[in-house]
């Protein structure tokens, strides 16, 4: 193991594609939404023990978030979790973890990584990430992890690649959600690969990147050293925020830069990012419905994500391709194909004042 290996969990995120299960008072990170007696962060930490030591394992979150992460990871220190005064995408985030563990170790290589992935083999990752870290030793290189499309899904970045028998590929092009036509011109081109939002790099080599690219974000962040691990360090963040352009990592440097290179991966990838990806997670019935609940009868019904509480009857008769969603105070049916709506229907619901809902 390695002691100038570390990683950053972004744990801040309210996960509003997977409402009405995800909440803003407890987002989908902190729920155990697989039924693995386990909530997606505490997942996520286990995860990076066997490559890194404990200690270097940070967690970026909102500020309403720190006693459910103390709560669920009981071990980490106060240290380790870095507070966001306020939500301004994966930019700021990125630049105020790098930025710490490069005051604490200017030879650090970073993982950063999302909470609330699903990896179903490990080892493979845990491979994958060390390749990128050997590579990321010997070039200025930012990595990210390529997953190979299965679909022509419009949910996900999709990362066109060079350097087709190199085993890490130079970066040519990244597109943001393409349409659904473009999506299938990807897939079968084989030339893409989907954006897991997952990447390896070296603390001088991000703020370098940063430097280049946002330099207004390193100006705001100049100084922090004296701050960082102190009863000012929250206030000195705050201030860095405010300052601090909202923007994603992917924007902000990814799509800039021209040291980017991807590392095409398959280690049985979920983002657990919607309905749809629960759905083909879950065991199916014959007729393919996916079940989460106790006392669920389906009648004449296929192809359906269905989760309700164990303690409910729910008949579903002629549903197809549908998701069913039930919790105590929301019930949502919608067309499995149009779940990305969920997003625009939270951000209704928030204009009508509906927010004790969300």
């Amino acid at each position: 193991m390695n002691n100038n290996t570390y990683a950053v969990i972004m744990a801040g995120g309210i996960g509003s594609r997977f409402w009405p299960l995800s909440r803003s008072s407890k987002p989908k990170q902190f729920l155990d939404i697989l039924n693995m007696g386990k909530t997606l962060i505490q997942m996520t930490y286990e995860r990076y023990t066997p490559i890194c030591p404990k200690e270097n394992i940070f967690i970026v979150t909102n500020e309403e978030y720190v006693s459910i992460v103390k709560d669920q990871l009981p071990f980490i220190t106060d240290q380790q979790i870095l507070k966001e005064p306020s939500r301004k995408n994966t930019a700021p985030c990125v630049m105020y973890a790098c930025h710490k563990i490069h005051s604490i170790n200017p030879n650090a290589h970073i993982i950063v990584a999302p909470s609330d992935h699903l990896i179903l083999k490990e080892a493979d990752y845990l491979d994958v990430l060390k390749t990128g870290i050997e590579f990321c030793k010997k070039n200025n290189a930012l990595i990210t992890l390529g997953i190979k499309p299965t679909r022509p899904d419009t949910g996900y970045g999709y990362i066109q690649y060079l350097d087709h028998e190199q085993d890490i590929k130079k970066v040519k092009t990244f597109t943001e959600k393409p349409s659904k036509d473009i999506a299938a011109t990807f897939l079968k081109s084989g030339d893409f690969l989907w954006n897991s939002g997952m990447f390896v790099w070296s603390a001088k080599s991000i703020l370098e990147a940063f430097e280049t690219f946002l330099p207004e974000m390193i100006e705001a962040f100049k100084g922090g050293e004296k701050h960082y691990n102190t009863d000012t360090e929250f206030e000195f963040i705050s201030e860095a925020y405010s300052q601090s352009v909202n923007i994603s990592i992917d924007y902000g440097i990814m799509e800039k830069a021209s040291n980017v290179f991807v590392i095409p991966s398959d280690f049985g990838w979920s983002d657990v990012g919607t309905w749809g990806s629960i759905y083909d997670i879950y065991e199916k019935d014959y007729l393919q419905n996916a079940v989460d609940g106790k006392l669920v009868k389906t009648y004449d019904a296929s192809n359906n994500m269905i989760s309700v509480q164990d303690d409910k009857l729910v008949v579903i008769q002629g549903l197809d391709g549908f998701c069913v969603i039930d919790t105590a105070d929301v019930l949502l049916i919608i067309k499995k194909e149009e779940e990305q709506e969920i997003k625009q229907i939270t951000s209704d619901m928030k204009r009508i004042k509906l927010d004790k809902f969300l």
